[in-house]
């Protein structure tokens, strides 16, 4: 930091104002989802989730108070350094990682809890922005350039599915958003879009007409196929592209029962039939939407949600953490959460478009990236578009751990881009 200078000079008040919005709806929120009417304890009672939030959200202002006094040139340097710290503490957890929830992914200090995996996402999205701030890696035309992004994301991929924390592993697909904008060709994103919705049509139909719709959709395309394409080999990459289609179309039988865990299979089964399970595995989904439709346009009010009052909904203040928010202020709350998030990701996304340095811009976007998976996710798995797949809602959600990684996450970017009009282009 140079000297004088004020360590807010140039930092975007937008993106800081809609981030203090969140964590204030957040808190309230999360107050509301413990609120019990016999007790009545203070929004500020540390022996409920409400008091511990707004301790974590104390520590993370010293933590944004640290990241804006540091150099900005330090994330850049020290990205390597930082990827490693995590992936070592990731192994850490593996052997002497507290069990919570199933997950065995957490590092206690006390009454204090740590989970890596959440700060995953940072050290990854560092790494990446490092690797591809050389000039001379190009994703549109060298396919050997792809490699060491595929490890730095596989790596840390591995070690969260060990220590049973699929949710946080899920997130990584947020990075093919980047490497399609620095130059990742549109048929590699295409073709993981089909193979999921050819997943999907597997489980609702059976395989062998699937196989003989894709069949017929192949001979269709060859038959209007121009004659030169065909010599070009448009003949053989159809062929080949079908064949691959049959292969997942039967392979997802294999795939679901011996790939996938019991609990794994029952929430992609929910999500296709929430009444498959009603007092199983699809009870949250249920029990959530009829929270959020209970709410009608304007809710039932602050701290008279019923279903969060009787503790219909399990997880309410984390995951389930958007459905207190359909049913005590109904659309209109709603409809301020999800215009709050569009108006930050939207915003993410033009101040990485005009910063200077590649590294910067690459982040930029893998903030971004990240912010819209886990509101997509989120949001939709209360709804029941999405499976359950246990990832909170960024600046909502009760948890240090998530806290902390978010804000680190977006405050780098933020510190980095008050140094724009000072740095240099470099690609």
């Amino acid at each position: 930091m140079e000297e004088g200078k004020p360590i807010t000079k140039n930092v975007d008040w937008m993106v800081v104002l809609i981030y203090i919005a969140c964590l204030g709806i957040g808190w309230v929120n999360i107050y509301a989802a413990v609120y019990n009417p016999e007790t009545h304890s203070s929004i500020f009672d540390l022996s409920n989730n409400a008091g511990k939030q707004l301790m974590w959200i104390g520590t993370t202002f010293i933590l944004i108070i640290c990241i804006l006094v540091i150099d900005y040139k330090f994330y850049e340097t020290f990205s390597f350094i930082i990827y490693a710290i995590v992936i070592f503490l990731l192994v850490v957890v593996l052997f002497a990682g507290s069990n919570i929830n199933g997950s065995r992914s957490w590092i206690k200090f006390g009454p204090m809890s740590l989970q890596p995996a959440q700060f995953a996402n940072l050290a990854v999205s560092l790494a990446i922005s490092k690797y591809l701030s050389d000039p001379a890696i190009s994703l549109s035309r060298k396919l050997k350039d792809y490699y060491p992004i595929l490890g730095i994301i596989a790596l840390p991929s591995v070690l969260i599915l060990l220590s049973n924390e699929t949710g946080s592993m899920l997130v990584f697909a947020s990075f093919a958003i980047i490497l399609y904008r620095e130059g990742m060709p549109g048929f590699i994103p295409a073709i993981g879009i089909v193979s999921a919705a050819l997943l999907i049509i597997s489980l609702l139909y059976n395989s062998w007409y699937i196989a003989g719709a894709i069949i017929f959709i192949a001979g269709l395309v060859i038959w209007l196929m121009p004659v030169m394409t065909r010599r070009q080999g448009g003949l053989w990459a159809t062929i080949l592209v079908a064949l691959v289609m049959i292969s997942i179309a039967f392979g997802v039988d294999f795939f679901m029962n011996n790939v996938l865990q019991k609990h794994q299979r029952g929430r992609i089964m929910v999500l296709l039939d929430p009444d498959s399970d009603p007092r199983g595995i699809g009870w949250n989904v249920i029990q959530s939407k009829i929270a959020i439709g209970s709410g009608g346009f304007t809710g039932k009010g602050f701290l008279q949600g019923t279903q969060t009052k009787f503790d219909f909904v399990p997880e309410q203040s984390t995951d389930f953490i958007f459905c207190t928010v359909g049913e005590e202020h109904g659309f209109v709350g709603t409809a301020v959460v999800v215009s709050l998030f569009i108006l930050l990701i939207s915003r993410l996304v033009i101040l990485a478009e005009r910063q200077r340095s590649r590294f910067a811009r690459v982040y930029g976007y893998c903030v971004a990236g990240i912010f819209f998976f886990h509101f997509l996710v989120n949001v939709g798995m209360t709804i029941g578009l999405m499976p359950v797949i246990g990832i909170p809602l960024p600046f909502f959600s009760y948890g240090g751990s998530s806290l902390w990684s978010f804000s680190v996450l977006l405050f780098i970017f933020l510190k980095i881009d008050a140094q724009r009009p000072f740095t240099l282009s470099r690609g």
